[in-house]
Protein backbone atom coordinates (compact mmCIF):
# COMPACT_ATOMS: atom_id res chain seq x y z
CA UNK A 1 0.00 0.00 0.00
CA UNK A 2 1.34 3.36 -0.96
CA UNK A 3 1.28 5.63 1.44
CA UNK A 4 0.15 9.02 1.20
CA UNK A 5 0.76 12.50 2.96
CA UNK A 6 -3.07 13.70 3.95
CA UNK A 7 -3.88 17.22 5.38
CA UNK A 8 -6.58 19.83 5.72
CA UNK A 9 -8.21 21.92 2.72
CA UNK A 10 -7.06 25.36 3.17
CA UNK A 11 -10.18 27.07 3.88
CA UNK A 12 -9.26 30.31 2.24
CA UNK A 13 -8.74 28.53 -1.03
CA UNK A 14 -11.87 27.19 -0.68
CA UNK A 15 -13.56 29.87 0.21
CA UNK A 16 -12.10 31.47 -3.40
CA UNK A 17 -13.74 29.00 -5.55
CA UNK A 18 -16.69 29.47 -3.75
CA UNK A 19 -16.66 33.09 -4.49
CA UNK A 20 -16.18 32.18 -8.04
CA UNK A 21 -18.74 29.19 -8.40
CA UNK A 22 -21.58 31.68 -6.90
CA UNK A 23 -20.48 34.41 -9.32
CA UNK A 24 -20.99 32.71 -12.39
CA UNK A 25 -23.36 30.38 -12.08
CA UNK A 26 -25.77 32.30 -9.65
CA UNK A 27 -26.99 32.46 -5.96
CA UNK A 28 -30.04 29.95 -6.73
CA UNK A 29 -27.68 27.32 -8.07
CA UNK A 30 -25.26 27.98 -5.72
CA UNK A 31 -27.46 27.38 -2.38
CA UNK A 32 -28.44 24.09 -3.83
CA UNK A 33 -25.49 22.00 -4.89
CA UNK A 34 -22.03 24.62 -4.11
CA UNK A 35 -23.21 25.28 -0.52
CA UNK A 36 -24.02 21.72 0.43
CA UNK A 37 -20.39 20.89 -0.03
CA UNK A 38 -17.86 19.66 2.54
CA UNK A 39 -14.03 19.61 1.71
CA UNK A 40 -12.67 16.89 4.29
CA UNK A 41 -8.82 16.05 2.36
CA UNK A 42 -6.74 17.41 0.19
CA UNK A 43 -3.38 14.30 -0.34
CA UNK A 44 -1.33 14.31 -3.36
CA UNK A 45 -3.14 16.91 -5.21
CA UNK A 46 -6.08 15.53 -5.19
CA UNK A 47 -8.79 17.28 -3.07
CA UNK A 48 -11.51 15.02 -1.56
CA UNK A 49 -15.14 16.72 -1.15
CA UNK A 50 -18.27 15.18 0.75
CA UNK A 51 -21.75 16.09 -0.25
CA UNK A 52 -24.76 14.93 1.28
CA UNK A 53 -26.24 12.22 -1.42
CA UNK A 54 -25.13 10.40 -3.88
CA UNK A 55 -27.89 12.06 -6.64
CA UNK A 56 -25.97 15.50 -5.44
CA UNK A 57 -22.86 13.69 -6.00
CA UNK A 58 -23.47 12.72 -9.52
CA UNK A 59 -24.62 16.18 -10.46
CA UNK A 60 -22.17 18.31 -9.18
CA UNK A 61 -19.96 15.47 -11.13
CA UNK A 62 -21.52 16.12 -14.35
CA UNK A 63 -22.45 20.01 -14.53
CA UNK A 64 -20.12 21.27 -12.26
CA UNK A 65 -17.47 19.31 -11.11
CA UNK A 66 -14.51 20.34 -13.85
CA UNK A 67 -15.07 23.69 -13.32
CA UNK A 68 -14.38 23.61 -9.62
CA UNK A 69 -11.39 21.46 -10.50
CA UNK A 70 -10.36 24.33 -12.91
CA UNK A 71 -10.92 27.00 -9.90
CA UNK A 72 -9.23 25.11 -7.58
CA UNK A 73 -6.21 24.78 -9.84
CA UNK A 74 -5.74 28.12 -10.16
CA UNK A 75 -5.75 28.95 -6.57
CA UNK A 76 -3.08 26.26 -6.08
CA UNK A 77 -1.64 24.85 -8.92
CA UNK A 78 -0.75 21.25 -7.17
CA UNK A 79 -4.31 20.57 -7.23
CA UNK A 80 -4.90 18.28 -10.13
CA UNK A 81 -7.95 15.75 -9.04
CA UNK A 82 -11.29 16.46 -6.98
CA UNK A 83 -12.54 13.73 -5.47
CA UNK A 84 -16.33 13.48 -5.05
CA UNK A 85 -17.77 11.41 -2.38
CA UNK A 86 -21.04 11.03 -0.28
CA UNK A 87 -20.60 12.15 3.36
CA UNK A 88 -19.95 8.86 5.60
CA UNK A 89 -18.66 6.50 2.46
CA UNK A 90 -14.88 5.70 2.24
CA UNK A 91 -13.51 6.59 -1.09
CA UNK A 92 -10.26 4.60 -0.41
CA UNK A 93 -9.26 1.58 -2.26
CA UNK A 94 -9.35 0.65 -6.35
CA UNK A 95 -13.02 -0.40 -5.75
CA UNK A 96 -14.14 2.40 -4.58
CA UNK A 97 -12.89 5.74 -6.23
CA UNK A 98 -15.71 5.19 -9.36
CA UNK A 99 -15.71 6.57 -12.51
CA UNK A 100 -13.30 9.00 -13.87
CA UNK A 101 -14.45 12.27 -15.10
CA UNK A 102 -12.24 14.26 -17.38
CA UNK A 103 -12.98 18.01 -19.53
CA UNK A 104 -13.46 16.22 -22.81
CA UNK A 105 -12.65 18.40 -26.41
CA UNK A 106 -16.17 18.25 -27.39
CA UNK A 107 -19.70 19.22 -25.78
CA UNK A 108 -20.55 15.75 -26.30
CA UNK A 109 -18.68 14.77 -22.94
CA UNK A 110 -21.93 15.52 -20.75
CA UNK A 111 -23.79 13.17 -22.61
CA UNK A 112 -21.31 10.45 -22.65
CA UNK A 113 -20.25 10.51 -18.89
CA UNK A 114 -20.45 6.98 -17.09
CA UNK A 115 -23.00 6.49 -14.21
CA UNK A 116 -20.83 7.31 -10.63
CA UNK A 117 -20.47 5.00 -8.33
CA UNK A 118 -19.01 5.55 -4.80
CA UNK A 119 -17.31 8.46 -5.85
CA UNK A 120 -16.81 11.02 -8.77
CA UNK A 121 -13.05 11.98 -10.00
CA UNK A 122 -12.90 14.95 -11.71
CA UNK A 123 -9.05 15.20 -13.25
CA UNK A 124 -7.25 17.76 -15.19
CA UNK A 125 -8.10 17.56 -19.10
CA UNK A 126 -4.90 17.07 -21.31
CA UNK A 127 -3.19 20.01 -23.20
CA UNK A 128 -5.54 21.66 -25.91
CA UNK A 129 -4.82 22.50 -28.93
CA UNK A 130 -5.37 26.47 -27.66
CA UNK A 131 -2.50 28.14 -25.20
CA UNK A 132 -2.65 26.72 -21.68
CA UNK A 133 -4.04 30.20 -20.76
CA UNK A 134 -6.94 29.14 -21.94
CA UNK A 135 -10.20 28.92 -19.29
CA UNK A 136 -12.28 25.72 -19.71
CA UNK A 137 -15.06 25.71 -21.61
CA UNK A 138 -18.41 24.43 -20.11
CA UNK A 139 -20.03 20.96 -21.94
CA UNK A 140 -23.47 22.81 -21.51
CA UNK A 141 -22.46 25.90 -23.50
CA UNK A 142 -23.44 24.99 -27.68
CA UNK A 143 -25.21 25.90 -30.05
CA UNK A 144 -27.48 23.19 -29.79
CA UNK A 145 -28.78 24.30 -26.36
CA UNK A 146 -28.96 27.50 -26.77
CA UNK A 147 -32.89 29.03 -26.97
CA UNK A 148 -33.23 31.35 -29.67
CA UNK A 149 -36.25 33.97 -29.69
CA UNK A 150 -36.51 37.49 -30.93
CA UNK A 151 -34.43 38.95 -27.92
CA UNK A 152 -31.26 37.00 -29.10
CA UNK A 153 -31.63 35.72 -32.97
CA UNK A 154 -29.49 38.56 -34.09
CA UNK A 155 -26.47 38.04 -31.59
CA UNK A 156 -27.23 33.76 -32.07
CA UNK A 157 -26.85 34.78 -36.05
CA UNK A 158 -23.63 36.13 -35.81
CA UNK A 159 -22.33 34.06 -33.61
CA UNK A 160 -23.21 31.58 -36.03
CA UNK A 161 -21.70 33.10 -38.49
CA UNK A 162 -18.23 33.99 -36.39
CA UNK A 163 -17.85 30.12 -35.42
CA UNK A 164 -18.86 28.15 -38.92
CA UNK A 165 -16.54 30.86 -41.17
CA UNK A 166 -12.59 30.27 -42.15
CA UNK A 167 -12.83 33.54 -43.11
CA UNK A 168 -13.01 36.27 -40.04
CA UNK A 169 -16.36 37.59 -40.65
CA UNK A 170 -16.33 40.28 -38.15
CA UNK A 171 -13.49 41.77 -36.25
CA UNK A 172 -14.61 42.38 -33.35
CA UNK A 173 -18.21 40.88 -32.83
CA UNK A 174 -18.89 42.72 -29.43
CA UNK A 175 -21.60 41.20 -27.79
CA UNK A 176 -23.38 42.99 -24.53
CA UNK A 177 -26.81 42.60 -22.45
CA UNK A 178 -27.33 42.05 -18.82
CA UNK A 179 -26.89 39.38 -16.12
CA UNK A 180 -27.73 35.69 -17.43
CA UNK A 181 -28.81 36.40 -20.95
CA UNK A 182 -26.80 34.18 -22.48
CA UNK A 183 -23.82 36.34 -23.97
CA UNK A 184 -21.29 33.50 -21.88
CA UNK A 185 -23.37 30.67 -23.11
CA UNK A 186 -22.48 32.52 -26.89
CA UNK A 187 -19.18 32.50 -26.11
CA UNK A 188 -18.33 29.10 -25.27
CA UNK A 189 -20.63 28.20 -27.88
CA UNK A 190 -18.33 29.83 -30.30
CA UNK A 191 -15.25 28.06 -29.02
CA UNK A 192 -17.04 24.71 -29.17
CA UNK A 193 -17.88 24.59 -33.24
CA UNK A 194 -14.47 26.46 -33.74
CA UNK A 195 -12.68 23.67 -31.97
CA UNK A 196 -14.70 21.13 -33.55
CA UNK A 197 -14.98 22.44 -37.16
CA UNK A 198 -11.03 23.39 -37.48
CA UNK A 199 -9.17 21.98 -34.35
CA UNK A 200 -5.59 22.99 -35.49
CA UNK A 201 -6.89 26.82 -34.79
CA UNK A 202 -5.47 27.68 -31.50
CA UNK A 203 -8.59 29.23 -29.72
CA UNK A 204 -8.38 31.08 -26.39
CA UNK A 205 -11.33 31.97 -24.02
CA UNK A 206 -10.90 33.90 -20.94
CA UNK A 207 -12.36 36.63 -19.03
CA UNK A 208 -10.93 40.23 -18.71
CA UNK A 209 -10.35 39.48 -15.20
CA UNK A 210 -7.91 36.85 -16.28
CA UNK A 211 -6.27 38.83 -18.79
CA UNK A 212 -5.58 41.73 -16.44
CA UNK A 213 -4.07 39.11 -13.91
CA UNK A 214 -1.96 37.92 -16.81
CA UNK A 215 -0.42 40.93 -17.79
CA UNK A 216 0.03 42.29 -14.14
CA UNK A 217 1.92 38.46 -13.35
CA UNK A 218 3.97 39.17 -16.91
CA UNK A 219 5.01 42.96 -15.48
CA UNK A 220 6.14 41.24 -11.89
CA UNK A 221 8.01 38.33 -13.36
CA UNK A 222 9.90 41.15 -16.17
CA UNK A 223 8.57 38.91 -18.85
CA UNK A 224 6.04 40.88 -21.47
CA UNK A 225 7.88 39.64 -24.11
CA UNK A 226 6.16 36.49 -23.38
CA UNK A 227 2.98 37.62 -22.42
CA UNK A 228 2.44 39.43 -25.74
CA UNK A 229 4.11 36.11 -27.96
CA UNK A 230 1.36 34.09 -26.20
CA UNK A 231 -1.75 36.63 -26.88
CA UNK A 232 -0.80 37.54 -30.37
CA UNK A 233 -0.45 33.85 -31.63
CA UNK A 234 -4.09 32.68 -31.53
CA UNK A 235 -6.53 32.57 -34.13
CA UNK A 236 -9.19 33.44 -32.32
CA UNK A 237 -9.22 35.16 -29.22
CA UNK A 238 -12.15 35.29 -27.30
CA UNK A 239 -12.52 37.73 -23.84
CA UNK A 240 -15.37 38.41 -21.69
CA UNK A 241 -16.50 41.01 -19.28
CA UNK A 242 -14.81 43.53 -21.40
CA UNK A 243 -16.08 46.29 -18.20
CA UNK A 244 -13.57 44.78 -15.92
CA UNK A 245 -10.78 46.75 -17.06
CA UNK A 246 -12.55 50.08 -17.24
CA UNK A 247 -10.37 52.33 -15.54
CA UNK A 248 -7.27 50.44 -15.31
CA UNK A 249 -5.56 52.05 -17.95
CA UNK A 250 -2.09 49.93 -18.38
CA UNK A 251 -4.29 46.86 -19.15
CA UNK A 252 -6.17 49.49 -21.32
CA UNK A 253 -2.87 50.11 -23.19
CA UNK A 254 -1.88 46.51 -23.64
CA UNK A 255 -4.97 45.40 -24.77
CA UNK A 256 -5.55 47.75 -27.56
CA UNK A 257 -1.86 47.05 -28.73
CA UNK A 258 -2.83 43.09 -28.57
CA UNK A 259 -6.23 43.99 -30.17
CA UNK A 260 -4.21 45.59 -33.16
CA UNK A 261 -1.54 43.45 -33.67
CA UNK A 262 -4.61 40.35 -33.93
CA UNK A 263 -6.66 42.48 -36.48
CA UNK A 264 -3.87 43.37 -38.68
CA UNK A 265 -2.71 39.19 -39.03
CA UNK A 266 -6.63 38.80 -39.45
CA UNK A 267 -6.96 37.02 -36.63
CA UNK A 268 -10.37 36.76 -35.22
CA UNK A 269 -11.66 38.49 -31.62
CA UNK A 270 -14.93 38.08 -29.70
CA UNK A 271 -15.90 40.06 -26.68
CA UNK A 272 -18.57 40.62 -24.85
CA UNK A 273 -19.73 43.21 -22.03
CA UNK A 274 -22.48 44.46 -20.07
CA UNK A 275 -22.71 47.30 -21.94
CA UNK A 276 -22.51 48.45 -25.74
CA UNK A 277 -18.85 50.16 -26.22
CA UNK A 278 -20.24 53.37 -26.36
CA UNK A 279 -21.90 53.27 -22.87
CA UNK A 280 -18.51 51.53 -21.08
CA UNK A 281 -17.19 54.11 -18.50
CA UNK A 282 -13.72 54.83 -17.91
CA UNK A 283 -12.59 53.42 -21.04
CA UNK A 284 -10.04 55.53 -23.50
CA UNK A 285 -11.54 57.01 -26.80
CA UNK A 286 -8.90 54.51 -29.08
CA UNK A 287 -10.48 51.77 -27.42
CA UNK A 288 -13.61 52.53 -27.44
CA UNK A 289 -13.60 53.14 -31.04
CA UNK A 290 -11.54 49.62 -31.79
CA UNK A 291 -14.61 48.14 -30.12
CA UNK A 292 -17.08 49.35 -31.68
CA UNK A 293 -15.42 48.88 -34.91
CA UNK A 294 -16.58 45.78 -35.75
CA UNK A 295 -20.17 44.02 -35.36
CA UNK A 296 -22.22 45.32 -31.90
CA UNK A 297 -24.63 42.67 -31.27
CA UNK A 298 -27.24 42.76 -28.45
CA UNK A 299 -29.00 40.09 -26.16
CA UNK A 300 -32.19 42.10 -24.72
CA UNK A 301 -34.11 40.88 -21.64
CA UNK A 302 -36.13 37.97 -22.68
CA UNK A 303 -39.75 37.19 -23.56
CA UNK A 304 -42.52 35.60 -21.38
CA UNK A 305 -42.49 32.93 -24.83
CA UNK A 306 -39.10 32.48 -24.92
CA UNK A 307 -38.46 32.06 -20.78
CA UNK A 308 -41.38 29.07 -21.48
CA UNK A 309 -39.08 27.64 -24.15
CA UNK A 310 -35.83 27.74 -21.86
CA UNK A 311 -37.61 26.31 -18.80
CA UNK A 312 -38.64 23.24 -21.33
CA UNK A 313 -35.29 22.78 -22.74
CA UNK A 314 -34.01 22.46 -18.95
CA UNK A 315 -36.67 20.31 -17.88
CA UNK A 316 -35.67 17.95 -20.98
CA UNK A 317 -32.45 18.53 -20.04
CA UNK A 318 -33.48 17.33 -16.93
CA UNK A 319 -35.46 14.17 -17.23
CA UNK A 320 -38.30 15.71 -15.49
CA UNK A 321 -41.75 16.49 -16.65
CA UNK A 322 -42.89 19.50 -15.40
CA UNK A 323 -46.68 20.88 -15.10
CA UNK A 324 -46.93 23.89 -17.47
CA UNK A 325 -48.26 25.92 -15.05
CA UNK A 326 -45.70 25.55 -13.09
CA UNK A 327 -43.51 26.37 -15.80
CA UNK A 328 -45.47 29.93 -16.72
CA UNK A 329 -45.48 30.72 -12.98
CA UNK A 330 -41.70 30.54 -13.01
CA UNK A 331 -41.59 32.52 -16.31
CA UNK A 332 -43.59 34.93 -15.27
CA UNK A 333 -42.03 35.57 -12.05
CA UNK A 334 -38.43 34.91 -12.99
CA UNK A 335 -37.98 37.36 -15.94
CA UNK A 336 -34.72 38.71 -15.57
CA UNK A 337 -31.96 36.25 -15.20
CA UNK A 338 -31.98 33.35 -17.21
CA UNK A 339 -29.25 31.71 -14.85
CA UNK A 340 -31.35 32.35 -11.99
CA UNK A 341 -34.58 30.58 -13.83
CA UNK A 342 -33.03 27.34 -14.66
CA UNK A 343 -31.44 27.50 -11.31
CA UNK A 344 -35.20 27.23 -10.08
CA UNK A 345 -36.60 25.16 -12.08
CA UNK A 346 -33.03 22.70 -11.02
CA UNK A 347 -33.51 23.25 -7.63
CA UNK A 348 -37.49 22.38 -7.82
CA UNK A 349 -36.88 19.04 -9.36
CA UNK A 350 -34.03 18.08 -7.32
CA UNK A 351 -35.95 18.80 -3.87
CA UNK A 352 -38.60 16.27 -5.41
CA UNK A 353 -35.96 13.66 -6.70
CA UNK A 354 -34.37 13.64 -2.79
CA UNK A 355 -37.36 14.27 -0.52
CA UNK A 356 -40.04 13.08 -2.43
CA UNK A 357 -43.46 14.75 -3.29
CA UNK A 358 -44.84 16.22 -7.06
CA UNK A 359 -44.11 19.59 -8.71
CA UNK A 360 -46.94 21.39 -8.24
CA UNK A 361 -47.57 25.06 -7.91
CA UNK A 362 -47.85 25.26 -4.06
CA UNK A 363 -44.41 23.24 -4.16
CA UNK A 364 -42.61 25.89 -6.25
CA UNK A 365 -44.13 28.80 -4.15
CA UNK A 366 -43.29 27.56 -0.71
CA UNK A 367 -39.71 26.06 -1.65
CA UNK A 368 -38.65 29.11 -3.74
CA UNK A 369 -39.90 31.67 -2.09
CA UNK A 370 -36.88 33.39 -0.71
CA UNK A 371 -35.74 34.03 -5.12
CA UNK A 372 -39.21 35.03 -5.47
CA UNK A 373 -39.53 37.52 -2.51
CA UNK A 374 -36.70 39.25 -4.52
CA UNK A 375 -38.44 39.33 -8.01
CA UNK A 376 -41.32 40.26 -6.59
CA UNK A 377 -42.35 44.59 -7.16
CA UNK A 378 -44.90 46.23 -6.13
CA UNK A 379 -48.43 45.21 -7.12
CA UNK A 380 -50.77 47.85 -9.10
CA UNK A 381 -53.20 47.83 -11.00
CA UNK A 382 -51.34 48.68 -14.39
CA UNK A 383 -49.21 45.10 -13.27
CA UNK A 384 -52.30 43.44 -12.77
CA UNK A 385 -54.18 44.48 -16.53
CA UNK A 386 -50.67 43.90 -17.93
CA UNK A 387 -50.54 40.16 -16.37
CA UNK A 388 -53.96 39.16 -17.45
CA UNK A 389 -53.84 40.75 -20.75
CA UNK A 390 -50.63 38.62 -21.53
CA UNK A 391 -52.10 35.24 -20.14
CA UNK A 392 -55.49 35.78 -22.22
CA UNK A 393 -53.40 36.99 -25.17
CA UNK A 394 -55.76 40.26 -25.17
CA UNK A 395 -54.46 43.77 -25.88
CA UNK A 396 -53.74 45.92 -22.72
CA UNK A 397 -56.09 48.81 -23.97
CA UNK A 398 -58.96 45.97 -24.07
CA UNK A 399 -58.95 46.68 -20.26
CA UNK A 400 -60.16 49.81 -20.74
CA UNK A 401 -62.36 49.86 -23.66
CA UNK A 402 -66.10 49.51 -24.19
CA UNK A 403 -65.64 46.23 -26.00
CA UNK A 404 -68.51 43.49 -24.61
CA UNK A 405 -66.82 40.34 -26.47
CA UNK A 406 -66.66 37.23 -24.17
CA UNK A 407 -62.79 37.09 -25.16
CA UNK A 408 -62.30 40.93 -23.90
CA UNK A 409 -65.25 40.81 -21.50
CA UNK A 410 -64.35 37.73 -19.19
CA UNK A 411 -60.34 39.10 -18.77
CA UNK A 412 -61.29 42.28 -18.00
CA UNK A 413 -63.64 40.57 -14.78
CA UNK A 414 -60.80 38.44 -14.26
CA UNK A 415 -58.52 41.54 -13.45
CA UNK A 416 -61.28 43.60 -11.66
CA UNK A 417 -61.40 40.81 -9.10
CA UNK A 418 -57.74 40.40 -9.07
CA UNK A 419 -57.03 43.88 -8.70
CA UNK A 420 -60.16 43.79 -5.61
CA UNK A 421 -58.46 40.63 -3.74
CA UNK A 422 -54.77 41.87 -4.33
CA UNK A 423 -54.80 45.47 -3.95
CA UNK A 424 -56.08 47.92 -1.26
CA UNK A 425 -58.28 50.10 -3.85
CA UNK A 426 -61.79 50.67 -3.23
CA UNK A 427 -64.50 49.06 -5.99
CA UNK A 428 -64.63 53.27 -7.29
CA UNK A 429 -61.00 53.41 -7.97
CA UNK A 430 -60.90 50.03 -9.52
CA UNK A 431 -63.84 51.52 -11.72
CA UNK A 432 -61.98 54.01 -12.94
CA UNK A 433 -58.62 52.51 -13.67
CA UNK A 434 -61.25 50.35 -16.10
CA UNK A 435 -62.10 52.59 -18.33
CA UNK A 436 -64.02 55.07 -15.86
CA UNK A 437 -67.05 51.88 -15.54
CA UNK A 438 -69.22 52.27 -11.89
CA UNK A 439 -68.26 50.47 -8.83
CA UNK A 440 -71.46 48.15 -9.27
CA UNK A 441 -70.07 46.63 -12.65
CA UNK A 442 -66.77 45.70 -10.54
CA UNK A 443 -69.06 44.22 -7.95
CA UNK A 444 -70.61 41.72 -10.58
CA UNK A 445 -67.31 41.12 -12.33
CA UNK A 446 -66.20 40.07 -8.23
CA UNK A 447 -68.70 37.57 -8.23
CA UNK A 448 -69.39 35.99 -11.36
CA UNK A 449 -65.30 35.21 -11.24
CA UNK A 450 -65.64 33.63 -7.97
CA UNK A 451 -68.41 31.84 -9.50
CA UNK A 452 -67.47 30.92 -12.33
CA UNK A 453 -63.76 29.49 -10.11
CA UNK A 454 -66.66 27.26 -8.47
CA UNK A 455 -68.10 25.71 -11.36
CA UNK A 456 -65.30 25.54 -14.02
CA UNK A 457 -61.87 23.88 -13.02
CA UNK A 458 -59.78 25.14 -15.84
CA UNK A 459 -60.99 28.72 -15.35
CA UNK A 460 -59.99 28.35 -11.35
CA UNK A 461 -56.39 26.95 -12.39
CA UNK A 462 -56.33 29.86 -14.41
CA UNK A 463 -57.08 32.56 -11.80
CA UNK A 464 -54.99 30.38 -9.40
CA UNK A 465 -51.86 30.82 -11.84
CA UNK A 466 -52.72 34.38 -12.23
CA UNK A 467 -52.36 34.80 -8.24
CA UNK A 468 -50.22 33.32 -7.10
CA UNK A 469 -47.36 35.11 -10.03
CA UNK A 470 -49.46 38.40 -8.87
CA UNK A 471 -49.63 38.24 -4.85
CA UNK A 472 -46.33 39.62 -3.19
Amino acid sequence: MTNRTEKAVNEAEWDRVKTRLKQEFGETAFKSWVKPITPTAIHDGEVELAVPTRFMRDWIATHYGERIRALWSGENPSVRRIILKVAGSSSSGSNGRGTAVTERTAPAAAKSAEPMRAAARITAAAPTAGPELSAPLDSRYTFENFVVGKPNEFAYAAAKRVAESDQVSFNPLFLYGGVGLGKTHLMHAIAWEIRQRSPQRKVVYLSAEKFMYSFVRALRNQDTVSFKEQFRSVDVLMIDDVQFISGKDATQEEFFHTFNALVDQGRQLVLSADKSPSNLEEIGDRLRSRLASGLVADLHPTTFELRLGILDAKAEQLGTQVPQKVKEFLAHKISSNVRELEGALTRLVAHVQLVGGQITLETAQDLLQDLLRAHDRRLSMEEIQKRVAEHFKIRISDMSSARRARAVARPRQVAMYLSKQLTSRSLPEIGRAFGGRDHTTVMHAVRKVEELVRLDSAFAEDVELLTRMLES
